[in-house]
C-alpha cells in the first residue's frame, strides 16, 4: 500500500530564499501524477533542477497568500504556456484565492494559453479516483488551510484457504467479486470480504502550511503516516508576534496525533541545518517522536509500511 506515492520537498526554508533552501513547495507523485502543495517564488526552476515536469501537474494547493508560499505561480504558469499545455490547471487555496490568482494572472504582458480553474475552500473533502484531498482551517492570522493527501483503503488480499471454501481459484471470476462485492455461485451468495483479509489502510499525509499550534491540525492529523509540520523557530523567544509554531509544539502535536513521522518545516532562515537538527534532536527526543528535517530535494518513498529517504542531488553528484 502507498508504494507509488513520492514525497519530493523541492522548498523547505521559510519567509524567503537562501543558498541552501528556498521557500515552500512540496510535490506528491503519485501514479503518474504530481500535485504540489505550495508554490514559493523559483518552484520552477528547483523543479527543473531534479527533472520534474509541470506539465505532469494539473492540481496545485496553495496554503495560504503570504508572498513565500505562491510567488512561484507566474513562473510555473509561463513555463507551462510556453511549453504548450493544453489540459486545464486546477489551483486551490482559501477565502479570496480567486481574487489573488487573477491578479496575479493579470498583472503583466502574459496571459495563459490554457484554462486555469481556482477553487475556494473551506473544510472540505475533495475526492479524485485513487484519493482524496480534504482541507481544513489553521490559525494563521491570515485565511489560510491545511490539507491531508488521503489514499483510498484497498481490499484485503484474496486467501487462498477461503477461496477453497467456496471451491473458487484465481482467474475471471475473482475479477467479477471484486467489481461487484458479491456474486452467486450455485445457489450461495459469496461476498468479497468472505474470501479476502483486512481491509489496508491507504497512505495518510498531512501538511499543515503555517499556522500556530491549533486543535484542528491534530486531528486531522490522527494516525497519519507523515505530518509536515511547520516548525519555523527552535525557540519561543525567536517567534515574537509572529503565528508560527516552534520545534517543540510541532512534536507535541505530532505525539497526540500518534503520527508515525513528523517532518520539520519551514525553517526560519536564521538557523543552519545543523544548529537546527541538533537542537530539534533534544527537543523531539524527549517527546519519544520519530523526525526528520528535511533538505530541499529530499524525497520520501513509502514502501512496505515504512519512509525511504533520498537525496535527488546527492545521487546526481
Amino acid at each position: 500500500m502507498g508504494e507509488n506515492l513520492e514525497v519530493v520537498f523541492l522548498g523547505t526554508g521559510g519567509i524567503m530564499p537562501t543558498r541552501e533552501r528556498n521557500v515552500p513547495a512540496i510535490a506528491l507523485r503519485y501514479k503518474g501524477e504530481i500535485i504540489l502543495f505550495d508554490v514559493g517564488e523559483g518552484t520552477i526552476r528547483q523543479m527543473n533542477t531534479v527533472k520534474l515536469s509541470p506539465m505532469r501537474v494539473d492540481k496545485i494547493f496553495i496554503t495560504h497568500f503570504h508572498g513565500d508560499h505562491y510567488l512561484g505561480l507566474g513562473g510555473l504558469i509561463q513555463t507551462m504556456n510556453l511549453w504548450n499545455r493544453e489540459r486545464p490547471l486546477h489551483i486551490y487555496g482559501p477565502k479570496y484565492t480567486f481574487e489573488f490568482v487573477q491578479n496575479y494572472i493579470n498583472s503583466g504582458f502574459f496571459r495563459p494559453g490554457f484554462e486555469v480553474h481556482v477553487h475556494e475552500l473551506g473544510e472540505t473533502r475533495l475526492k479524485f479516483g485513487d484519493y482524496e484531498i480534504w482541507s481544513f482551517k489553521v490559525e494563521h492570522g491570515v485565511p489560510a488551510l491545511g490539507y491531508v493527501f488521503k489514499e483510498k483503503d484497498k481490499r484485503g488480499k484474496f486467501l487462498p484457504e477461503k477461496l477453497a471454501e467456496f471451491g473458487l481459484k484465481p482467474g475471471p471470476i475473482l475479477g467479477r467479486l471484486e467489481r461487484e462485492g458479491g456474486i452467486e455461485l450455485n445457489g450461495r451468495l459469496i461476498r468479497l470480504e468472505d474470501v479476502t483479509g483486512p481491509r489496508r489502510k491507504g497512505i495518510k499525509v498531512v501538511y499543515t502550511g503555517d499556522t500556530e499550534p491549533c486543535e484542528r491540525v491534530r486531528l486531522f492529523s490522527e494516525r497519519a503516516d507523515m505530518l509536515i509540520h511547520e516548525a519555523t523557530y527552535l525557540n519561543p523567544d525567536d517567534r515574537g508576534e509572529s503565528y508560527h509554531s516552534t520545534v517543540e509544539e510541532a512534536c507535541e502535536t505530532a505525539r497526540k496525533a500518534r503520527v508515525k513521522l513528523l517532518a520539520l518545516f519551514h525553517r526560519a532562515f536564521r538557523y543552519i541545518y545543523d544548529e537546527y537538527t541538533e537542537g530539534a534532536t533534544k527537543i523531539c527526543g524527549e517527546f519519544g517522536v520519530k523526525f526528520i528535517v528535511p533538505r530541499d530535494f529530499d524525497v520520501l518513498t513509502f514502501k512496505a509500511g515504512k519512509w525511504e529517504i533520498r537525496n535527488l542531488m546527492e545521487e546526481r553528484g
